[in-house]
């Protein structure tokens, strides 16, 4: 069996602690960060080797910064950002060949506020990203696309469609661009085991969203055919959300057939 997970950690070197835990206690075979916010420089490597995980990274100084870890295995880079952008620095995707598939670990914008530059830049981003989907899928490798998209796919993905109503994650042509990925052959793991939805991965910090349940889904994990005919169980480590000094994420998995 691969384990594959995904937590945006909200700050690596603030976390670091609860993230060892995490690691340490449910032994994901791959592990996709999201907001470590450091540079390359400051990534704490050598905690993580201690444990048994080999680190790539693609850092940024106090903002986004994505990570791929393995146990056991050195990750090998396939390709860091997306094409399409040359003047786009944010650090936001990263992709690698491990344990005989293809791991694409992301941090999709916000886009709040919207309307506005914000909005807009999401949203070329998301059709970056289908566009090397697609490259992926025409290799025919088994890969798992995973991370913090920043979409709210449907009503059922979140505690109130009204308070959410404003919000970039919910509009129209958010959703609008992560169906055509699902439509272009990937399957919402997640989804495929909570068909009736009504599972979350964020609780915000304030208003005690975290105490009254009130999150919604936006870390996904979407496999290619190939990987999709090899799923056998994803959810939601619920509980870290809960502990001293969480993440306002919680982590998510995917259960892979070897």
């Amino acid at each position: 069996m691969i384990k594959v997970s995904s937590f945006n950690i909200n700050g690596i070197k603030a976390r670091l602690p609860r993230l060892l835990e995490w690691l340490e206690e449910t032994r994901p075979s791959v592990a996709c960060l999201q907001e470590i916010k450091t540079q390359d420089e400051g990534f704490p490597a050598a905690e993580f080797e201690k444990i048994g995980y080999h680190a790539i990274w693609h850092g940024q100084k106090g903002f986004n910064g994505v990570a791929i870890l393995a146990d056991g295995q050195a990750p090998v880079e396939v390709q860091r950002g997306l094409a399409g952008e040359p003047e786009d620095e944010h650090s936001r995707y990263l992709e690698a060949d491990v344990f005989g598939i293809r791991v694409v670990c992301i941090y999709l914008p916000n886009g709040n506020p919207q309307p506005g530059p914000k909005f807009d830049y999401k949203l070329r981003w998301m059709e970056r990203l289908r566009k090397r989907m697609a490259e992926i899928a025409a290799e025919d490798v088994p890969a798992v696309v995973i991370g913090d998209y920043n979409v709210i796919p449907e009503d059922k993905d979140t505690f109130s469609v009204k308070a959410m109503a404003d919000d970039a994650l919910t509009q129209p042509e958010s959703r609008d661009a992560y169906r055509r990925l699902l439509n272009d052959g990937w399957t919402d793991a997640i989804d495929t085991f909570n068909p009736q939805g009504g599972v979350w991965t964020f609780w915000d910090y304030q208003a005690g969203a975290w105490q009254r349940d009130h999150g919604f889904r936006i870390d996904h994990a979407l496999l290619s055919p190939e990987l999709a005919d090899r799923l056998v169980a994803a959810g939601v480590d619920k509980e870290y959300r809960g502990r001293e000094k969480a993440s306002d994420h919680a982590p998510v998995w995917v259960q892979l057939r070897g």
